[in-house]
C-alpha cells in the first residue's frame, strides 16, 4: 500500500512539473508574441502603401510590398537618411567607448585606490544623478556653443561621455573583483596601470559588455541633444531625421516605418551579439547590494 501511494504520488508530482513547464511555455510565447508586435507593425507598414495604413479595413500584410518603399527612404532629397545613419553609429560608438573608459577608470580608482575623500567623491558623483537633465542642458548648450562645436560631431559627443550611472556600477563591480589576481599581476611586476588594462579588463567583460549597450542604446535613442546641437543637415541624426517625416504641412507614413524599421536593426544587432553578458555583467556589479 506504502509503495502504491508513494508511485502515485510521484506521478502527481510529475503532472505538476508538466504543468508548470507547460504553462511557462505558453506564458513564454505569449511574451515573445506580443513582444514582437511592433516590430510586426514596423515591417507590415513600412511595406505598405499610404491607402494601406490608414485603411479602416486591417489586413495581416499589405495587399501589394512595396519594396521601393526602401528605396524611396535612401532618395529623398530632404531627409539624408543614410547619411543620419552614419552620424548616430559614429556618435553611439564613440560615446559608448568613451564612457566605457572613463567610468570605468572612474571606477576602479574608486574601488581600489586608498583614498580618505573616495567616499566624498563617489556622493558626489552620485548627487549628479539627483540633477535634472533640463537644469544643465542650457548651460552646455552655452559651452558647447561658445567653443564653436555647433553641428558638430565634437558637440554631439564629448558632452556625453561621462556617466555617473556607469560609473557607479564599474565601482560596485571592481569592489567585487577578485584581489588575488591583481596580487598576482603584483608580484608579476605589474604596474596598477598594466595590471588594469592587462589583468582587471580582459576578466571584467561581462560589466562592460551590460554597461555598453545600455550606453549604446541612449546615444543611438537621444534625441534633444542631438536636435538642438545638430542643427546643419549634415549633422542629423536618426532619431532627428524619423522626427522630419511628420511636420505640420504633411505625414509621410510610409517612410517613417521604414525608417523606424531601419533604425532599429542596429540596437537588435547589439542586444543580440552582447545579450549573454548582460545579466551576467549586471548580476555580478552588486547593484543591488
Amino acid at each position: 500500500m506504502t509503495g502504491g501511494t508513494g508511485g502515485g504520488a510521484r506521478r502527481t508530482d510529475d503532472a505538476l512539473v508538466r504543468a508548470g513547464r507547460a504553462l511557462r511555455l505558453v506564458l513564454l510565447i505569449a511574451l515573445a508574441v506580443l513582444f514582437l508586435v511592433p516590430f510586426y507593425l514596423l515591417v507590415r507598414n513600412g511595406l505598405a502603401a499610404e491607402e494601406d495604413i490608414t485603411s479602416p479595413e486591417w489586413t495581416f500584410f499589405p495587399s501589394e510590398v512595396h519594396w521601393s518603399n526602401v528605396r524611396e527612404l535612401f532618395t529623398d532629397p530632404d531627409v539624408p537618411m543614410a547619411h543620419a545613419l552614419l552620424n548616430s553609429s559614429l556618435i553611439a560608438v564613440a560615446t559608448t567607448l568613451g564612457t566605457l573608459l572613463l567610468a570605468s577608470l572612474a571606477g576602479y580608482g574608486l574601488a581600489r585606490i586608498p583614498y580618505r575623500h573616495a567616499d566624498a567623491v563617489l556622493y558626489a558623483v552620485l548627487g549628479t544623478l539627483l540633477v535634472p537633465a533640463a537644469v544643465t542642458f542650457v548651460p552646455s548648450f552655452v559651452l558647447v556653443s561658445s567653443l564653436g562645436w555647433v553641428s558638430s560631431l565634437r558637440g554631439l559627443i564629448v558632452p556625453t561621455l561621462f556617466s555617473a550611472f556607469a560609473c557607479f556600477v564599474f565601482r560596485q563591480y571592481f569592489l567585487g573583483f577578485p584581489r588575488e589576481l591583481e596580487d598576482a599581476a603584483q608580484v608579476d611586476g605589474l604596474g596598477p596601470w598594466r595590471t588594469y588594462w592587462l589583468v582587471v579588463v580582459p576578466n571584467s567583460r561581462p560589466v562592460f559588455a551590460a554597461v555598453g549597450t545600455i550606453v549604446f542604446i541612449g546615444a543611438w535613442n537621444s534625441f534633444l541633444w542631438p536636435l538642438v546641437i545638430g542643427q546643419d543637415r549634415d549633422a542629423w541624426t536618426v532619431q532627428v531625421a524619423l522626427s522630419t517625416f511628420t511636420t505640420a504641412q504633411s505625414v509621410k507614413l510610409h517612410e517613417l516605418f521604414v525608417a523606424a524599421a531601419v533604425s532599429v536593426l542596429p540596437l537588435l544587432v547589439v542586444f543580440l551579439v552582447l545579450q549573454r553578458y548582460i545579466v551576467a555583467g549586471v548580476e555580478r556589479s552588486g547593484i543591488d547590494g
